[in-house]
């Protein structure tokens, strides 16, 4: 504790420091940052820590950028959350055109929508969607989390770029090659402790890396009205002998009209699963007509989310949900088909210091467990 403590003490200060320095060298240093304090509380449960990661949380953001020149930048983002102090950034970004950027280091792969404005100042929920729920969600072990937890933070290599068309529309593109995500060699899906785990190195366990990409693209319709459309995906193998693989895919959809948006995605992922030298005796479900175990799952789940603005306050409706279908351990509560629907109200409101109060409200309507009510009180705001 004490030596995160010191890290964070330390990072922090460098920071600063180097935000004070910012015209002695002639390189344009800004600093931003954003935090949220949140509660949450299950009424439906005498001991919500049971299900979930509840009580309060606090989620701090502190993110420091460096341009050189007009063809090279640097950013560094420290975050303190549920899972600790992370470095969330740590990469240098090479412009060569608007069409070709070259970024190395520690970063976000491009992968879905909601990502992009996974700061808690950037949204207005105190928590995620379900298909990228970062251990908020109620049954979250059972679940084993969400499909992508978000942000999802790697090494690698990304090269992306931007095309204008015109004025009105333009078109984004990204392709990568990352760690990826981690597991055991005889795992059944992926350990995302592993992924955040010091213990493990924060390095590729099986010296292949993920492959993955994203197309999308905007389009202004007049002043007020924006559409804008994208596809992902992401594959590879998360055990340390490349013998399970993964693939991800994802289509996200964004409509504005003035201040209000509307906003959809839809991901999948297909899960291999080592059967083990007993797979009879390992898993819930004994083998298929053709006599054999299936060894992979499938893990889908979408979020359907309205956002209006009426003056300081921000109302927010949101309909998420998630599915596991295809065989589990013996111990797992799950069955070969498992789900959870979602439907959350929410509002936020604007203080003058630029903070937003956010309160929602959450019905979990889950298909082998009894349905459960969250409720969420926040404070957050960038600075």
């Amino acid at each position: 504790m004490i030596t995160r403590t010191w890290v964070a003490g330390a990072c922090a200060a460098v920071m600063l420091l180097s935000v004070g320095s910012a015209n002695a060298d002639g390189i344009e240093r800004n600093f931003a940052g954003s935090v949220q304090l949140d509660y949450l509380a299950v009424p439906t449960q005498k001991v919500g820590r049971e299900l979930s990661l509840d009580g309060a949380t606090v989620e701090l953001s502190l993110k420091l950028a460096m341009d050189f020149d007009k063809k090279v930048s640097s950013n560094v983002k420290m975050c303190v959350a549920c899972h600790g102090l992370e470095i969330g950034m740590a990469f240098f970004d090479i412009r060569v055109a608007d069409q070709l950027n070259f970024r190395v280091g520690r970063f976000t792969p491009q992968f879905g929508s909601f990502p992009v404005r996974h700061d808690p100042a950037n949204h207005r929920t105190s928590d995620k969607p379900l298909p990228y729920d970062m251990g908020r969600m109620l049954r979250l072990r059972e679940f084993n989390m969400s499909i992508l937890p978000a942000p999802w933070v790697d090494n690698g290599l990304e090269i992306g770029g931007t095309q204008f068309m015109g004025e009105s529309a333009r078109l984004d593109y990204a392709v990568y090659a990352v760690g990826g995500p981690k597991g055991s060699a005889d795992a059944t899906d992926f350990n995302f402790i592993q992924s955040r785990s010091r213990d493990q190195y924060y390095v590729d366990n099986n010296s292949r890396p993920s492959v993955g990409g994203r197309i999308a693209t905007s389009i202004d319709i007049g002043d007020d009205f924006t559409v804008g459309f994208g596809t992902s995906f992401m594959t590879g193998h998360y055990d340390p002998n490349n013998k399970l693989s993964y693939a991800i895919g994802g289509a996200d959809l964004t409509l504005r009209y003035k201040g209000t948006y509307l906003r959809s995605e839809y991901l999948i992922r297909r899960t291999e699963m080592s059967l083990g030298q007993n797979p009879s005796q390992r898993f819930k479900y004994g083998p298929g007509a053709d006599g054999t175990f299936d060894n992979f799952f499938l893990k889908d789940g979408f979020y359907t989310e309205l956002e209006v603005p009426v003056s300081k306050w921000s109302f927010i409706a949101r309909w998420d949900g998630m599915r596991r279908r295809g065989n589990v351990v013996a111990s797992s509560p799950l069955r070969s088909e498992s789900a959870v629907l979602r439907y959350t109200g929410g509002l936020a409101y604007k203080l003058k210091t630029g903070l937003r109060i956010k309160a929602s409200g959450e019905f979990y309507d889950f298909s082998d467990f009894q349905d459960e009510v969250a409720i969420h009180l926040g404070l957050a705001g960038p600075f």
